[in-house]
Protein backbone atom coordinates (compact mmCIF):
# COMPACT_ATOMS: atom_id res chain seq x y z
CA UNK A 1 0.00 0.00 0.00
CA UNK A 2 1.24 3.47 -0.84
CA UNK A 3 2.06 5.68 2.11
CA UNK A 4 -1.05 7.64 3.06
CA UNK A 5 1.03 10.64 4.08
CA UNK A 6 2.19 11.20 0.51
CA UNK A 7 -1.02 10.65 -1.45
CA UNK A 8 -1.96 13.74 -3.43
CA UNK A 9 1.17 15.70 -2.59
CA UNK A 10 2.15 17.92 -5.47
CA UNK A 11 5.68 17.82 -6.84
CA UNK A 12 8.19 19.73 -4.77
CA UNK A 13 9.23 23.18 -5.80
CA UNK A 14 7.89 26.64 -5.11
CA UNK A 15 7.71 26.82 -1.34
CA UNK A 16 7.01 30.51 -0.89
CA UNK A 17 8.68 33.87 -0.55
CA UNK A 18 11.38 34.33 2.10
CA UNK A 19 10.84 37.33 4.36
CA UNK A 20 14.05 37.42 6.36
CA UNK A 21 15.13 35.41 9.43
CA UNK A 22 14.17 32.18 7.61
CA UNK A 23 10.51 33.21 7.61
CA UNK A 24 8.76 31.92 4.51
CA UNK A 25 5.45 33.36 3.36
CA UNK A 26 3.40 30.64 1.69
CA UNK A 27 0.63 33.16 0.93
CA UNK A 28 1.29 36.81 0.04
CA UNK A 29 -1.58 39.17 -0.78
CA UNK A 30 -0.83 42.66 -2.06
CA UNK A 31 -3.13 45.61 -2.76
CA UNK A 32 -6.15 43.33 -3.04
CA UNK A 33 -9.46 44.89 -4.01
CA UNK A 34 -12.61 42.77 -4.12
CA UNK A 35 -16.27 43.71 -4.14
CA UNK A 36 -19.79 42.89 -5.19
CA UNK A 37 -21.22 44.83 -8.12
CA UNK A 38 -20.12 48.41 -7.39
CA UNK A 39 -19.60 47.93 -3.65
CA UNK A 40 -16.00 47.39 -2.51
CA UNK A 41 -15.39 44.95 0.34
CA UNK A 42 -11.59 44.60 0.45
CA UNK A 43 -9.78 47.86 -0.29
CA UNK A 44 -6.06 47.48 -0.91
CA UNK A 45 -5.58 44.63 1.56
CA UNK A 46 -2.06 43.33 2.28
CA UNK A 47 -1.39 40.11 4.18
CA UNK A 48 1.29 37.42 4.55
CA UNK A 49 0.73 33.91 5.91
CA UNK A 50 3.90 32.25 7.15
CA UNK A 51 4.76 28.63 6.60
CA UNK A 52 3.89 26.43 9.59
CA UNK A 53 1.83 28.97 11.51
CA UNK A 54 -1.82 29.16 12.54
CA UNK A 55 -3.00 32.61 11.49
CA UNK A 56 -6.32 33.78 12.87
CA UNK A 57 -8.17 36.24 10.64
CA UNK A 58 -10.65 38.28 12.62
CA UNK A 59 -13.08 41.07 11.84
CA UNK A 60 -16.64 42.19 12.40
CA UNK A 61 -19.64 40.55 10.76
CA UNK A 62 -19.90 41.49 7.10
CA UNK A 63 -16.42 43.05 6.96
CA UNK A 64 -15.14 40.52 4.42
CA UNK A 65 -13.32 37.80 6.37
CA UNK A 66 -14.70 34.95 4.27
CA UNK A 67 -14.39 37.05 1.11
CA UNK A 68 -10.60 36.92 1.42
CA UNK A 69 -10.55 33.12 1.67
CA UNK A 70 -12.88 32.72 -1.28
CA UNK A 71 -10.79 35.12 -3.35
CA UNK A 72 -7.52 33.34 -2.59
CA UNK A 73 -8.94 29.94 -3.57
CA UNK A 74 -10.51 31.33 -6.71
CA UNK A 75 -14.21 31.33 -5.90
CA UNK A 76 -14.50 35.11 -6.13
CA UNK A 77 -12.90 37.31 -8.79
CA UNK A 78 -10.71 40.16 -7.64
CA UNK A 79 -10.77 43.69 -8.98
CA UNK A 80 -7.13 44.45 -8.42
CA UNK A 81 -3.98 43.23 -6.67
CA UNK A 82 -1.86 40.09 -6.59
CA UNK A 83 -2.12 36.79 -4.76
CA UNK A 84 0.95 34.57 -4.48
CA UNK A 85 0.78 31.03 -3.10
CA UNK A 86 4.01 29.06 -2.66
CA UNK A 87 5.77 31.97 -4.34
CA UNK A 88 3.69 31.77 -7.51
CA UNK A 89 1.46 34.58 -8.75
CA UNK A 90 -1.86 32.82 -9.34
CA UNK A 91 -2.63 35.13 -12.27
CA UNK A 92 0.68 34.47 -14.02
CA UNK A 93 0.73 30.68 -14.17
CA UNK A 94 -0.73 28.11 -16.53
CA UNK A 95 -3.89 26.22 -15.63
CA UNK A 96 -1.98 22.99 -15.02
CA UNK A 97 0.30 24.63 -12.44
CA UNK A 98 -2.71 26.33 -10.85
CA UNK A 99 -4.34 22.91 -10.42
CA UNK A 100 -1.17 21.53 -8.84
CA UNK A 101 -1.17 24.38 -6.33
CA UNK A 102 -4.85 23.88 -5.56
CA UNK A 103 -4.13 20.25 -4.69
CA UNK A 104 -1.72 21.53 -2.05
CA UNK A 105 -4.46 23.25 -0.06
CA UNK A 106 -7.60 22.02 1.68
CA UNK A 107 -10.69 24.03 2.57
CA UNK A 108 -13.24 23.60 5.34
CA UNK A 109 -16.14 25.90 4.60
CA UNK A 110 -18.37 27.48 7.22
CA UNK A 111 -21.06 25.02 8.25
CA UNK A 112 -19.15 22.13 6.68
CA UNK A 113 -20.77 22.40 3.22
CA UNK A 114 -21.06 18.63 2.88
CA UNK A 115 -22.86 17.27 -0.15
CA UNK A 116 -26.25 16.36 1.29
CA UNK A 117 -26.85 13.58 -1.24
CA UNK A 118 -23.54 11.81 -0.53
CA UNK A 119 -22.58 9.60 2.39
CA UNK A 120 -19.75 10.48 4.73
CA UNK A 121 -17.51 8.07 2.81
CA UNK A 122 -18.40 9.69 -0.51
CA UNK A 123 -17.89 13.21 0.85
CA UNK A 124 -14.40 12.43 2.14
CA UNK A 125 -13.47 10.61 -1.06
CA UNK A 126 -14.77 13.36 -3.34
CA UNK A 127 -11.43 15.25 -3.66
CA UNK A 128 -9.63 11.96 -4.37
CA UNK A 129 -12.05 11.05 -7.16
CA UNK A 130 -11.73 14.51 -8.68
CA UNK A 131 -7.95 14.81 -8.52
CA UNK A 132 -6.34 11.38 -8.24
CA UNK A 133 -6.43 8.00 -9.93
CA UNK A 134 -6.66 5.61 -6.99
CA UNK A 135 -8.09 2.16 -6.53
CA UNK A 136 -11.32 1.78 -4.61
CA UNK A 137 -9.47 -0.11 -1.87
CA UNK A 138 -6.90 2.65 -1.42
CA UNK A 139 -9.59 5.33 -1.27
CA UNK A 140 -11.38 3.28 1.39
CA UNK A 141 -8.21 3.08 3.46
CA UNK A 142 -7.42 6.77 3.10
CA UNK A 143 -10.95 7.94 3.90
CA UNK A 144 -11.03 5.80 7.04
CA UNK A 145 -7.61 7.11 8.07
CA UNK A 146 -8.73 10.72 7.61
CA UNK A 147 -11.89 10.14 9.64
CA UNK A 148 -9.89 8.57 12.46
CA UNK A 149 -7.49 11.50 12.26
CA UNK A 150 -10.33 13.90 13.14
CA UNK A 151 -11.75 11.69 15.90
CA UNK A 152 -14.46 9.77 14.04
CA UNK A 153 -14.91 6.03 13.58
CA UNK A 154 -15.83 3.76 10.71
CA UNK A 155 -19.43 3.49 11.89
CA UNK A 156 -20.12 6.94 10.35
CA UNK A 157 -18.91 5.98 6.87
CA UNK A 158 -22.35 5.14 5.50
CA UNK A 159 -24.28 7.87 7.29
CA UNK A 160 -25.79 10.81 5.44
CA UNK A 161 -25.01 14.37 6.56
CA UNK A 162 -28.60 14.70 7.82
CA UNK A 163 -27.87 11.95 10.35
CA UNK A 164 -24.89 13.75 11.87
CA UNK A 165 -24.65 16.26 14.70
CA UNK A 166 -23.24 19.70 14.01
CA UNK A 167 -19.90 18.77 15.53
CA UNK A 168 -19.68 15.58 13.48
CA UNK A 169 -20.46 17.49 10.28
CA UNK A 170 -17.53 19.80 10.99
CA UNK A 171 -15.21 16.85 11.61
CA UNK A 172 -16.26 15.16 8.38
CA UNK A 173 -15.71 18.44 6.53
CA UNK A 174 -12.26 18.66 8.11
CA UNK A 175 -11.49 15.07 7.05
CA UNK A 176 -12.49 15.97 3.50
CA UNK A 177 -10.25 19.05 3.60
CA UNK A 178 -7.35 16.78 4.60
CA UNK A 179 -8.07 14.17 1.92
CA UNK A 180 -5.23 15.20 -0.40
CA UNK A 181 -2.65 15.74 2.36
CA UNK A 182 -2.61 19.53 1.94
CA UNK A 183 0.15 21.85 3.06
CA UNK A 184 -2.22 24.77 3.63
CA UNK A 185 -5.53 24.40 5.45
CA UNK A 186 -8.21 27.09 5.11
CA UNK A 187 -10.78 27.06 7.91
CA UNK A 188 -13.86 29.30 7.75
CA UNK A 189 -15.43 29.79 11.19
CA UNK A 190 -14.60 26.22 12.30
CA UNK A 191 -16.13 26.53 15.79
CA UNK A 192 -19.26 28.51 14.93
CA UNK A 193 -22.42 26.86 16.21
CA UNK A 194 -20.57 24.59 18.63
CA UNK A 195 -21.05 24.59 22.39
CA UNK A 196 -18.01 25.75 24.40
CA UNK A 197 -16.83 22.21 25.21
CA UNK A 198 -17.09 21.02 21.60
CA UNK A 199 -15.45 24.22 20.36
CA UNK A 200 -12.55 23.71 22.77
CA UNK A 201 -12.12 20.13 21.59
CA UNK A 202 -12.11 21.30 17.98
CA UNK A 203 -9.47 23.92 18.76
CA UNK A 204 -7.32 21.22 20.35
CA UNK A 205 -7.80 19.03 17.28
CA UNK A 206 -6.74 21.83 14.93
CA UNK A 207 -3.58 22.50 16.89
CA UNK A 208 -2.72 18.79 17.10
CA UNK A 209 -3.20 18.31 13.36
CA UNK A 210 -1.18 21.43 12.58
CA UNK A 211 1.74 20.24 14.68
CA UNK A 212 1.57 16.60 13.58
CA UNK A 213 1.18 17.26 9.87
CA UNK A 214 3.23 20.46 9.63
CA UNK A 215 0.30 22.41 8.25
CA UNK A 216 -0.01 26.10 7.61
CA UNK A 217 -3.48 27.11 8.82
CA UNK A 218 -5.43 30.19 7.75
CA UNK A 219 -8.40 30.38 10.08
CA UNK A 220 -11.24 32.86 9.70
CA UNK A 221 -12.86 33.12 13.10
CA UNK A 222 -14.71 35.37 15.52
CA UNK A 223 -14.08 32.99 18.45
CA UNK A 224 -11.95 34.70 21.09
CA UNK A 225 -11.07 31.39 22.72
CA UNK A 226 -9.67 30.13 19.42
CA UNK A 227 -7.58 33.27 19.04
CA UNK A 228 -6.01 32.72 22.47
CA UNK A 229 -5.57 28.95 22.39
CA UNK A 230 -4.72 28.08 18.79
CA UNK A 231 -3.35 31.05 16.84
CA UNK A 232 0.33 31.92 16.59
CA UNK A 233 -0.54 35.25 15.00
CA UNK A 234 -3.71 37.23 14.37
CA UNK A 235 -4.59 39.58 11.52
CA UNK A 236 -7.48 41.98 12.10
CA UNK A 237 -9.69 43.30 9.31
CA UNK A 238 -11.52 46.64 9.37
CA UNK A 239 -12.46 49.14 6.69
CA UNK A 240 -11.42 46.66 4.01
CA UNK A 241 -7.80 46.42 5.15
CA UNK A 242 -5.64 44.62 7.70
CA UNK A 243 -5.35 47.13 10.51
CA UNK A 244 -3.12 45.08 12.82
CA UNK A 245 -1.28 41.78 12.81
CA UNK A 246 0.83 39.93 15.33
CA UNK A 247 0.46 37.80 18.46
CA UNK A 248 -2.40 38.29 20.90
CA UNK A 249 -0.37 40.86 22.83
CA UNK A 250 -0.30 43.09 19.75
CA UNK A 251 -4.08 42.95 19.52
CA UNK A 252 -4.46 43.80 23.20
CA UNK A 253 -2.18 46.82 22.90
CA UNK A 254 -3.80 48.26 19.77
CA UNK A 255 -5.62 51.56 20.15
CA UNK A 256 -7.81 51.04 17.10
CA UNK A 257 -11.44 51.54 18.24
CA UNK A 258 -12.73 48.27 16.80
CA UNK A 259 -9.88 46.22 18.28
CA UNK A 260 -10.28 47.88 21.67
CA UNK A 261 -13.97 47.02 21.66
CA UNK A 262 -13.37 43.46 20.46
CA UNK A 263 -10.52 42.51 22.78
CA UNK A 264 -11.45 44.60 25.82
CA UNK A 265 -15.24 44.40 25.82
CA UNK A 266 -17.34 42.60 28.41
CA UNK A 267 -17.16 39.22 26.71
CA UNK A 268 -13.44 39.61 26.07
CA UNK A 269 -12.76 40.28 29.75
CA UNK A 270 -14.82 37.27 30.72
CA UNK A 271 -12.91 35.02 28.35
CA UNK A 272 -9.39 36.43 28.60
CA UNK A 273 -6.93 34.66 30.92
CA UNK A 274 -6.27 36.67 34.07
CA UNK A 275 -2.63 37.22 33.10
CA UNK A 276 -3.61 38.81 29.81
CA UNK A 277 -1.08 36.64 28.01
CA UNK A 278 -1.50 34.04 25.37
CA UNK A 279 -2.83 30.80 26.76
CA UNK A 280 -0.65 28.85 24.39
CA UNK A 281 2.54 29.83 26.22
CA UNK A 282 2.24 26.68 28.29
CA UNK A 283 2.00 24.42 25.23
Amino acid sequence: MAEIGTIGRAPSGGFGRTNGANVVNVISVRDLEVGYHDTPVLKGLNLDVRRGEVLGFVGGSGMGKSVLTRTIIGLLPKWKGTIEVFGRDLDAIEEEEREEIERRWGVMFQGGALFSSLTVRQNVQFPMRENLDLSKRLMEEISLAKLEMVGLHRDVLNKMPSELSGGMIKRVALARALALDPEILFLDEPTSGLDPISAGEFDTLIRALQQTLGLTVFMVTHDLDSLYSVCDRIAALADGKVIAEGPIETMLQSQHPWLKSYFHGERARARRPATGTQATQSR
